[in-house]
């Protein structure tokens, strides 16, 4: 069988789950709309910013 998706460096193999209230999934929603990217993108470029917050300390 195939590989699904595009071929990347950065493989993501990893699986997380987590709850959201509605109005944090409905901000999500927002973001990925307006960004035009998926929810996850979202989520991970929220994460790099924390990190690169992170790192300034």
């Amino acid at each position: 069988m195939s590989p699904k998706g595009r071929p990347t460096q950065d493989k993501r193999d990893k699986r997380f789950e987590i709850r959201l209230s509605e109005e944090t999934y409905k901000t999500l929603d927002e973001c990925s709309e307006r960004l035009k990217i998926s929810k996850a993108e979202v989520i991970h470029k929220g994460i790099a910013m924390v990190k690169k917050e992170m790192d300034k300390k």
